[in-house]
């Protein structure tokens, strides 16, 4: 073994072990950015015990005066702040010519097995929570789970259980008949009463919010459009279903008549909202909703609808008009005051490059800090979480990201984190 490999296997070994040891963790930051959009503060101590923030002092303070072993992680020369959450994304999978092929000849463990791989890029991308809001859910209910009782490494999920409609966005598009029967699940629904009893079904197996999808979609593979294609009626059902059960809704939504349709029936998020316009601006500040603009995604398929041959022609058309329009509409809904939270569509675009969305943000108007705002305190408000996640504070979980130099004078900083920590447990350094 080469010195270089030896130095890092230590490392690794040393810091598993002093955080096994070590009855209190103290984190020693350059710069602090603890409660965005608060003003950072420089020399701060961050004390942590048990996966959960104690304190935060000013200066640095010695590790003699605390009882007990003490695991002190120097960041004098960073730029520290909350782990970031990405409220939109598909860990199990990656957009491509492959992935079709990949649902009909890789065994769901194997795909199950990929999905951990994706989920600790995110991870070390910095992100650690996400919402994913659109898998094969009983195998991401089981990653969630998997990670929740710390029998394997991942960020913390919020798993989405989908509801929608025949030949809408959420039901099966692009194979034969009988692959399309045999694939279509009991949660594809017809009519208010029927999308109620669906709503209440992903509920019963263990989804933690409800995912819908109001409008078309880009990457269905049929020529249906973008425009609404749910119901008023299907839609208020499923939200007054879920609500009653403790649960939020979540719409994709691309036009501007279904955005409406899903903020008048009390959707919690509005995911894309590429054609958001003065009406549906004025229900989001009614509401209180978010937006969770995936400009990543926008971006994503529009350079592969150009560049590649792989998407049907319906698709291609598609992407290259949402992706054309998606960001200078984003730029007037948050010009308006509209609520945002980050997110991405990761699966759209490749795993862990979670951050790219943060620079198309601020190409679109966004301030740094804004864009930090949205990826910490607003994620966490729309999670319903603010108490656990999302800032630097006592009581807090021990969710903490450094980067070299800060993100408030240069967003790309966010692209290279050096140091993700989750619940005291270090994942980067």
């Amino acid at each position: 073994m080469s010195s270089r490999l030896l130095f890092s296997a230590l490392m690794a070994w040393s810091m598993a072990w002093s955080s096994s040891w070590a009855d209190t963790q103290i984190i020693y930051a350059g710069t602090l950015l603890a409660v965005p959009p608060e003003a950072p503060r420089a020399n701060q101590t961050v004390v942590i015990e048990d996966g959960v923030i104690t304190e935060v002092r000013d200066g640095f303070s010695a590790p003699d005066g605390f009882e007990g072993g003490v695991e002190v992680i120097d960041l004098r020369d960073h730029f520290v702040l909350p782990g970031l959450m990405d409220m939109h994304v598909h860990l199990q999978f990656e957009m491509g010519p492959q992935r079709d092929r990949d649902r009909l000849k890789m065994p769901s463990q194997l795909m199950q097995m990929r999905s951990i791989m994706y989920a600790m890029r995110t991870l070390e991308a910095g992100f650690t929570t996400v919402r994913d809001v659109g898998s094969s859910s009983q195998e991401m209910y089981a990653l969630r789970d998997a990670i929740n009782n710390g029998w394997i490494d991942g960020p913390r999920i919020v798993a989405a259980g989908g509801v929608g409609i025949t030949g809408g966005h959420a039901d099966i598009s692009g194979v034969s008949p009988d692959l399309m029967d045999y694939w279509t699940g009991p949660n594809i629904c017809n009519g208010p009463y029927d999308c109620r009893r669906a709503a209440r079904n992903v509920i019963k197996y263990g989804a933690d919010l409800i995912k819908i999808t109001s409008t078309g979609g880009v990457m269905t593979q049929r020529a249906t459009g973008t425009e609404q294609q749910m119901e008023a009626d299907e839609l208020s059902e499923v939200v007054r279903a879920a609500a009653r059960m403790g649960r939020k809704v979540a719409s994709h939504a691309h036009g501007e008549d279904g955005i409406i349709a899903a903020l008048e029936a009390g959707v919690a998020s509005i995911e894309h909202g590429t054609y958001t316009g003065p009406t549906a601006i004025k229900l989001f500040k009614k509401t209180g909703a978010y937006l969770v603009p995936t400009l990543l995604a926008g971006a994503t398929v529009k350079r592969a609808a150009q560049e590649s041959d792989f998407m049907p022609q319906a698709v291609r058309d598609k992407a290259i008009r949402v992706g054309t329009d998606m960001q200078g509409n984003f730029e007037r809904a948050h010009k308006a005051g509209v609520k945002v939270a980050y997110g991405t569509d990761s699966g759209i675009s490749p795993h862990g490059t979670n951050a790219d969305e943060a620079v198309l943000m601020v190409e679109a108007g966004m301030s740094e800090m804004e864009v930090i705002r949205s990826a910490t305190v607003n994620a966490a408000d729309l999670l319903d979480m603010s108490a656990t996640i999302g800032t630097i504070e006592p009581g807090k979980q021990a969710d903490i990201i450094a980067v070299s130099a800060s993100p408030l004078e240069n967003i790309e900083e966010l692209k290279d984190v050096d140091f993700v920590m989750k619940g005291g447990k270090i994942f980067k350094q």
